[in-house]
């Protein structure tokens, strides 16, 4: 079982949801990344190399970026944001991934 660890940033998108929207966020993040992290499936693919994080977890239309650390079994939420169209927004800036 990982232990899941938010960075400061990754709260500060948080709070920019609506309560409900944080609170399906938190508990499918819970739900989906505390086993088997970094496996693939239809809601989990690892990214091309980027500047954010080496994985996505998709939910609804919002997008969890997060880091495995296999030796600590930690997964590390880099980043939280949502797509709108093509586009992904993060921090409140429109990301290229």
């Amino acid at each position: 079982m990982y232990e899941i660890e938010y960075i400061p940033e990754a709260f500060e998108d948080l709070r920019s949801f609506r309560k409900f929207e944080q609170e399906h966020i938190l508990d499918e993040v819970d739900a989906q990344l505390q086993h088997e992290p970094n496996v693939e499936t239809r809601i989990c693919k690892q990214l091309r190399p980027n500047t954010v994080a080496e994985w996505e977890l998709r939910i609804g239309k919002f997008r969890v970026l997060y880091d495995v650390l296999q030796t600590a079994q930690v997964v590390r939420v880099e980043a939280i944001g949502y797509k709108r169209g093509s586009q992904l927004f993060i921090h409140g800036r429109e990301y290229d991934l």
